[in-house]
């Protein structure tokens, strides 16, 4: 995808991201961020006035990024309310997190632990499907007690997805939360030893307390 930056592309930019975020078969890192989007159909748009905004406010790299924040919150969010407070706010909560992943992933990983009150319990506990209802660690995840970067990254060094894809009885919310993890994984860029060995680490803490 070109790197200049205007109305179009912004747009094109954002229709890609939301079409990878959104479809099952469209891939933005496969495709590069291509898409069939015109110049016509962009002109015709009532809302094109927004990513000419867009476009004067961040550069396309943070633009990017502003939208990966605000899909990840609201894949339908109207586009008009990316100039709003909210889609800001949840800009600048996505920078803090995945700015500090390191710092963000080992305080989830505390407060995980942490939820094991009885300590016979294992960490494996976390990822345990009883009877088809959510593990533990995803019911955190939607309480936002832990990061989504964090669950993307756990699965990524555990692989427990296919397994709760299995067993969990929900068709309808987890699905959702499955797609938009595994979307995301491409964006997030991390050292997977380092955190691996964060995970070891705390895992041996919990052991010995």
């Amino acid at each position: 995808m070109s790197m200049d930056n205007g109305g179009f592309a912004s747009f094109a930019l954002y229709h890609a991201l939301h079409l990878h975020f959104t479809s099952k078969s469209y891939d933005y890192v496969k495709y590069n961020g291509k898409t069939n989007v015109t110049k016509d159909t962009f002109m015709r748009r009532k809302d094109k006035f927004t990513f000419y905004k867009l476009s004067r406010k961040y550069s396309i790299i943070e633009l990017k990024d502003f939208f990966i924040a605000n899909l990840l919150e609201k894949t339908d969010r109207w586009t008009n309310e990316f100039l709003g407070p909210e889609s800001e706010d949840d800009y600048k909560k996505w920078q803090k997190r995945t700015q500090s992943l390191t710092y963000t992933f080992n305080n989830d990983i505390i407060e995980l632990f942490n939820t094991l009150s009885d300590k016979d319990l294992g960490p494996e506990y976390l990822i345990t499907v009883i009877d088809g209802q959510y593990p533990l660690l995803l019911n955190m995840m939607m309480q936002k007690e832990i990061s989504i970067e964090s669950l993307v990254v756990l699965d990524t060094l555990l692989n427990f997805f296919p397994m709760w894809e299995k067993k969990i009885d929900d068709t309808y919310v987890w699905p959702n939360i499955k797609m938009r993890c595994e979307k995301y994984k491409p964006f997030l860029n991390y050292d997977e030893n380092k955190f691996k060995n964060i995970l070891k680490e705390k895992m041996r803490e919990h052991a010995e307390a």
